[in-house]
């Protein structure tokens, strides 16, 4: 759950890693540092944001055309100065970043502290270059070798990089179970935990693979397993823009991408769907089309903002598709020894498609021979290439830790896909096909009008932004949108906030009501619309504070609400893309107001690497 970056080329090596660490801060901003190679091997590194190593280094020696630098979240040892990577070897002549657990570090070091070493760190990364410098001194290898060979000794997760002041030359790179992207220029090469500081130097890159090392040496890359069988490396294009990763103008990325939803529903459904046509039709599917229409039983698995919108498509798909879905946390499905079989189909969904947990319980399921459809925003990252079929979400990069826009292009193509099965099946009418897919056509446009509750919604926030607990409630496909609107809230204002199905508030919620509670309440137009106005009557009766999502032109819930938002009328199959965003910004003004970081909440990561 780091952020690593490494160059190596006719470049100074500083200014490329420091703008890569900026890009890569949202991955981890515990700690920062970097390892420079000029005749020395020089290491700065400093606990707290990238901004503050900057300043540790502005009088340091900064020079070198081979680099590494690493920006943390903790995982072994506390965030301070001393546990920050880069970390180096016993001998100071060799230098490593690291993302990932070495689950069998404490054996390993215990050894080699019997063999003399001595260790400055907590980390489970300072042991590991203990232990490759180690088998270099030894076994008499080059640092390549002795690299690969620790890394058959290693139990756990990497990504790694490694340089040696004794071969000024080289970098190697590694991984198995975090990324690790390979930039090729004319006479220079990158390494980034994503193409994120790539993009503005090359288009090219390779997408390492499980226990895969890259050599580069003398300006050549060479690619080979731990098992020392050497590869071919396939070079891709890069697809992201850079003005992409930039805010924009808007103070905040989160906010720019919560701006940015109606573009990316519109590019997560284009070319997939067409009213004129009267078709649906993700082209990921097309040859296991038949096998999922004929499925007994729907697996999804996902973490966190993307289990929401599994849950979301629970709906959708046993609605429309009359398929029985379960919707499984995959940090709990891989480890309660699951029933699986042949004849299901298991979609597992990720924003990063490098979430350890779901990477884990796509193993498993592969394992019992289940179909595995694989739903994610970044190309070429691990859950596409470990998937039988899939498709990307094309919402574009989202660098604000919060997810946002990742949550509605993941519905929209859930959406996509229960209907297309559907259409399949035959278990939809050919009338409600077409009127749900008019409708789909008008999202992008019912967002933007949404959108323009911003104003009303900072209002709300400032009256809410001291409240130490919120309740969000909904019913049906408003309940998927309360608990993502609560884990909204949570994460990045850290006010206590929980989700509700609302008829399960009597069950032990209600309690909790009382004049100092703002409960917020998904209340659009609906089957169940009578009973969330009961809902609401209920906590108005115990002096809550009704902050209600309701449907334009309703008159009754603004009536009993003490805040209201409005939203477009829309297909309740289809509410959560449009009912969400108020929550979004709900959460993201009271975060402002509250003087939190936005984009890099405490504690959490964007891509959860480990498990």
């Amino acid at each position: 759950m780091c952020g690593i970056v490494a160059y190596i080329g006719k470049r100074d090596a500083y200014p490329i890693i420091i703008k890569g660490l900026h890009r890569l801060e949202y991955r981890g901003y515990d700690s920062a540092g970097v390892a420079l190679l000029d005749g020395n091997l020089n290491i700065y590194k400093k606990a707290g944001k990238v901004s503050e190593l900057e300043n540790f280094a502005k009088d340091k020696n900064v020079n070198g055309n081979l680099g590494m630098g690493h920006t943390r979240w903790a995982t072994h040892g506390e965030p301070n100065d001393i546990n920050a990577h880069p970390h180096y070897s016993e001998s100071g002549n060799m230098a490593i970043i690291h993302n990932g657990i070495i689950e069998n570090y404490s054996s390993i070091k215990a050894e080699l502290i019997k063999r003399g070493h001595t260790f400055e760190s907590d980390t489970d990364t300072e042991v590991l270059i203990h232990l490759i410098e180690d088998i270099q001194n030894n076994s008499v290898v080059t640092v390549d070798e002795a690299v690969r060979m620790a890394l058959a000794e290693v139990i756990g997760a990497y990504a790694i990089v490694v340089i040696s002041k004794n071969d000024p030359d080289m970098l190697i790179a590694a991984r198995k179970g975090s990324p690790i992207v390979l930039g090729i220029g004319k006479d220079e090469y990158f390494v980034a935990s994503d193409a994120t500081p790539i993009v503005e130097y090359t288009k090219n890159v390779v997408y390492l693979n499980d226990g895969e090392l890259a050599i580069i040496n003398k300006g050549k890359l060479t690619v080979k397993t731990i098992e020392n069988k050497i590869k071919t490396p396939y070079v891709q294009e890069l697809e992201i823009k850079l003005e992409e990763l930039e805010k924009g103008g808007y103070d905040h990325f989160m906010l720019k991408e919560i701006y940015e939803q109606p573009r990316s529903i519109a590019d997560s459904m284009r070319g997939r769907i067409s009213s004129h046509n009267s078709i649906i039709k993700l082209g990921g599917i097309t040859e296991y089309e038949s096998r999922i229409a004929n499925a007994k039983r729907i697996l999804i698995i996902a973490c966190g903002t993307s289990w929401h919108a599994g849950l979301v498509a629970e709906y959708l798909i046993e609605e429309f598709a009359r398929i029985p879905v379960e919707v499984e946390y995959a940090s709990e499905f891989r480890y309660r020894n699951p029933v699986l079989s042949e004849d299901d189909i298991v979609i597992a969904i990720s924003q990063s498609g490098e979430t350890a947990d779901t990477l884990a319980a796509i193993g498993l399921a592969k394992s019992k021979g289940a179909l595995i459809f694989g739903i994610c925003n970044v190309v070429g990252s691990s859950i596409p290439r470990a998937t039988d079929a899939g498709a990307y979400t094309h919402a574009g990069p989202e660098i604000g830790v919060a997810s946002t826009k990742a949550f509605t292009a993941q519905v929209s193509v859930l959406t996509l896909l229960a209907l297309q099965i559907a259409h399949k099946r035959g278990t939809i009418s050919q009338s409600r096909y077409m009127e749900m897919i008019s409708e789909l056509e008008s999202i992008p446009a019912k967002v933007e009008r949404t959108l323009m509750t911003n104003d009303a919604v900072k209002k709300i926030a400032e009256q809410f932004k001291d409240s130490r607990n919120f309740l969000y409630l909904g019913r049906g496909y408003g309940f998927p949108v309360a608990l993502e609107g609560a884990l909204k809230l949570k994460e990045i204002s850290y006010i206590h906030a929980e989700g509700y199905p609302a008829a399960e508030m009597k069950h032990g919620p209600i309690a909790l009501i009382d004049a100092e509670m703002p409960v917020v309440v998904i209340a659009n137009k609906n089957s169940s619309y009578e009973k969330v106005v009961s809902n609401i009557q209920e906590v108005k009766a115990r002096k809550g504070k009704i902050i209600a999502i309701v449907t334009e032109g309703d008159e009754v819930v603004k009536h009993l609400a003490d805040y209201s938002i409005e939203i477009p009328k829309t297909d309740d199959a289809l509410v959560p893309l449009v009912a969400v965003i108020p929550l979004q910004l709900l959460a993201y003004h009271i975060a402002v107001l509250r003087g939190a970081n936005v984009d890099q909440p405490r504690n959490l990561a964007k891509s959860v690497t480990v498990e």
